[in-house]
């Protein structure tokens, strides 16, 4: 298969998975925390890669977590290069755009898991209603 070396954009496919599932030692530094990591990036390149490299003429990068706030291999490569292309752009430090990211992403998080727990609250959206809109105002 021939691969073309100019891609068209960069896909991203995040996965969040459990830090302890049964069976495995409820130690922080348990040595199977990285192979957990590596197998779950393996297995997004394994489904995902190849159609995004040859069908899309993309790149493709899998953003994996745990629920104890680890990131994989390529997540933690993806968001220092985010970092430092936000650093140049805002001319602040790394270190200053790694915490903002961080942040930003922490309260995105906590956003998603609140309304995957209680459901959304807030402003529901009005369908649309033809019959009461004036026409005349829509061409003027």
């Amino acid at each position: 298969a021939v691969v073309s070396t100019q891609s068209t954009g960069t896909y991203f496919s995040s996965f969040l998975f459990p830090s302890f599932p049964s069976g495995c030692p409820r130690t922080p530094g348990h040595p199977r925390a990285p192979s957990l990591l590596a197998s779950h990036e393996n297995e997004k390149k394994r489904m995902y890669n190849e159609r995004i490299l040859e069908v899309e003429k993309a790149s493709f990068t899998p953003i994996v977590f745990s629920t104890t706030g680890t990131m994989g291999r390529e997540a933690e490569r993806f968001y220092h290069r985010l970092a430092v292309l936000l650093s140049v752009k805002t001319k602040q430090s790394i270190a200053d755009a790694t915490r903002y990211i961080r942040q930003r992403l922490s309260f995105c998080l906590l956003k998603t898991l609140i309304v995957s727990l209680r459901g959304y609250r807030g402003k529901r959206i009005t369908p649309f209603n033809a019959n009461n809109v004036d026409i005349n105002l829509l061409y003027m």
